[in-house]
């Protein structure tokens, strides 16, 4: 399965997210805000960031927007996390970089789906471009 960064500053939101990912088999990165996070992201390139978008310091968009400039973690899916459930607030995160959006409260189904979706489609274009270069 996937490993996956947490960055969540509440916490029951990363007791909850932590217990959702490791029961469907993922291994579990976790940062309280989004300096950290960062850090564990270039460090450790887990295969998925979940991203609360209302940090402290820094928030969320703008980790992302970070991590879509660095060469080093712009293939890094990141869903955006969050209690702002408005077509805007959903269209902000998709312009920051994010590739994924849901609301809270986490429902496991949707965080589920989300992120098989995102690890299919990254494993697809891992696969297409191992074969295209393999071509003469």
């Amino acid at each position: 399965m996937a490993r996956i960064l947490v960055i969540e500053d509440n916490p029951a939101n990363m007791k909850l997210a932590t217990l959702l990912l490791l029961n469907a088999g993922h291994s579990v990165l976790s940062a309280t805000d989004a300096e950290t996070g960062l850090i564990l992201a270039r460090s450790d390139h887990p295969d998925l960031i979940l991203m609360d978008i209302q940090l402290p310091g820094m928030d969320g968009l703008a980790a992302t927007a970070l991590l879509k400039q660095d060469p080093a973690t712009v293939a890094i899916p990141v869903i955006a996390l969050t209690a702002l459930a408005m077509k805007a607030d959903q269209e902000k995160s998709r312009l920051a970089g994010c590739d994924g959006y849901i609301a809270k409260p986490l429902h496991y189904q949707e965080l589920y789906a989300v992120i098989d979706s995102l690890m299919a489609a990254v494993k697809g274009s891992a696969s297409s471009t191992t074969s295209s270069d393999q071509q003469p």
